[in-house]
């Protein structure tokens, strides 16, 4: 049994594997592969600043005053302003009470997961949380939003509860609404945490996340944490809430044994607001043309003003492939998981990319619409 299971992953692997390449520069609209230029809408750079030739000189230039990296714990007994005037912009631009940056998404999130395993709360998953903020390596999902709800109304009033969900499923293109908490008990001790990774700088208002637009309720406290290393093009996470439970986690053993975020990231981040507020709109724009030139066409899943087109049909990969066109086509988070294809928009794509990606789905859609292939699918 054993051997037939070894077999069966190591088949999932390869089949996956023709999408794997690799390369010797950083993406940007295009990628070379074998001498050859392809367009790229893949990865989750979506503001494309990493690119950026603005964006590239604030950094070298904040390198020449804090160096490529602070070597010191953020409870140190030497402290770097930075970090608290870049926390402070983050929290004002998001509209919670506190920020507090860690060196990636996936601690931010492990520090909030420990914070409330600490504090004795029980944990309740959605579909499609990330592992960033599971607190065990494997966790157990819930069906649906409603079943939270249905489990939460017949826990008694005395249980701590922390909801574990994402504001996007970034895989499949959607942005979770979240009018559901106005259903949960108002008697119960709920913690929501929210991983805003897609989210933040592409959606809500002022391009700030979810922050804003979560139900305020007295009984639920609302912690979010994100990853800064996609819109943002910064390498690090971030955790917002209110300022006590930001100050229970920075005075924890687990954050104080972190290495903090790059200093001269941050201090390019406070330099170039200007950059993001271009790359926004121009994402927006990019976004919106794709999603006019492909709403007919019944082969993607999405949501209006998210940049990220799921589809079903994981021919298209290939289809694209062969016309100098390169998408995202790869199992995650584990390689044995189901492929999951989609195309990714960018700020870094020209109206021009954006049509000759439009012109190959409307050809892929057009050879296949004979065979019957398609399913029935529209926006989210």
């Amino acid at each position: 049994m054993f051997k037939i299971k070894t077999l069966f992953l190591s088949l999932l692997v390869l089949n996956t594997a023709h999408n794997f390449h690799t390369i010797s520069q950083l993406p940007n609209r295009t990628v070379e592969i074998d001498g050859q230029q392809f367009l790229y809408f893949s990865g989750t750079a979506y503001l494309g600043l990493a690119q950026n030739p603005a964006f590239q000189k604030a950094i070298r230039e904040a390198q020449g005053i804090y160096g490529s990296v602070y070597g010191s714990s953020r409870n140190g007994n030497v402290q770097l302003e930075i970090y608290e005037k870049a926390e402070s912009k983050l929290a004002s631009w998001v509209g919670a009470e506190a920020a507090l940056t860690l060196s990636s998404g996936m601690l931010a999130g492990q520090a909030v997961a420990r914070q409330l395993m600490l504090e004795g709360y029980e944990f309740i998953y959605s579909p499609d949380a990330h592992p960033a903020v599971w607190h065990l390596p494997q966790v157990n999902f819930t069906e649906s939003f409603e079943a939270i709800i249905t489990q939460i109304n017949h826990l008694p009033n005395f249980s701590k509860i922390a909801i574990v969900t994402n504001s996007v499923d970034a895989l499949r293109g959607k942005v979770h609404d979240f009018d559901w908490l106005n259903q949960l008990p108002e008697s119960q001790d709920i913690t929501l945490v929210i991983d805003d990774s897609h989210g933040l700088g592409i959606i809500g208002q002022d391009y700030a996340g979810i922050f804003k637009s979560i139900p305020q309720k007295p009984n639920i406290r609302l912690i979010v944490s994100a990853s800064l290393g996609k819109a943002m093009s910064l390498p690090g996470g971030v955790i917002f809430s209110d300022s006590q439970t930001i100050q229970n986690i920075k005075n924890s053993a687990f954050f104080g044994g972190c290495s903090p975020i790059a200093p001269d990231h941050l201090h390019a981040f406070l330099q170039t607001e200007e950059l993001y507020k271009i790359a926004q709109k121009r994402l927006k724009a990019n976004t919106l043309a794709f999603s006019k030139k492909v709403q007919n066409l019944n082969i993607f899943k999405y949501t209006s003003d998210f940049p990220v087109f799921y589809t079903d049909h994981d021919e298209l990969y290939d289809f694209l492939l062969s016309k100098n066109i390169l998408i995202y086509s790869f199992a995650y988070p584990k390689p044995t998981d189901k492929a999951n294809t989609r195309i990714v928009i960018s700020a870094w794509h020209s109206l021009e990319d954006i049509e000759i990606l439009a012109e190959a789905c409307q050809a892929f859609y057009v050879k296949n619409k004979t065979l019957s292939l398609f399913k029935n699918q529209s926006k989210l």
